[in-house]
C-alpha cells in the first residue's frame, strides 16, 4: 500500500482528504504543521510515497517546507502536492522551483485530486 503524508493547519482538511484518500485504498499519514512533517520524517520513521501540502501555514510556510524535505535523504524525488486555495501564476512557479511536482487548488474534488495523484505517482 502507497503512503501519503498530507500536511494541512486545517483539521477540516486533514479529515476531508483523508477520507477520500482512504477510500482510494492509500494508507494516509497526516501532520498539522510543516516541523511536525518535517521532525517526524528526519527522524526516518516516516518515508511516505506522496507528499500532499499546503501553502499557507502558521510558522514555516509550504515553500520552505518543501526546500527542506527535498534536502532529506531518499526524498529528494518523492512526489510532492501542493493542496492551496492560492492559483497565482507566479506562486506556482515559485512552488516548482523549489521541488513541487503539481499543484491542486481547494477546494479539490476527489476525483481531481485522485488523477493528480496517479500522475505524480507512476
Amino acid at each position: 500500500m502507497k503512503t501519503i503524508l498530507l500536511v494541512d493547519d486545517s483539521t477540516t482538511i486533514l479529515i476531508s482528504i483523508s477520507a477520500v484518500l482512504g477510500k482510494a485504498s492509500y494508507g494516509v499519514e497526516k501532520a498539522s504543521s510543516a516541523e511536525e512533517a518535517l521532525t517526524r520524517m528526519k527522524g526516518g520513521n516516516l518515508k511516505p510515497d506522496l507528499l500532499i501540502t499546503d501553502l499557507n501555514m502558521p510558522g514555516m510556510n509550504g515553500i520552505e517546507f518543501i526546500k527542506q524535505v527535498r534536502q532529506l535523504p531518499g526524498l529528494r524525488f518523492m512526489p510532492i502536492l501542493f493542496l492551496t486555495t492560492e492559483s497565482q501564476q507566479t506562486r506556482r512557479a515559485e512552488a516548482k522551483a523549489a521541488g513541487a511536482s503539481g499543484w491542486i487548488v481547494k477546494p479539490a474534488k476527489a476525483e481531481e485530486l485522485l488523477a493528480a495523484i496517479k500522475m505524480v505517482m507512476r
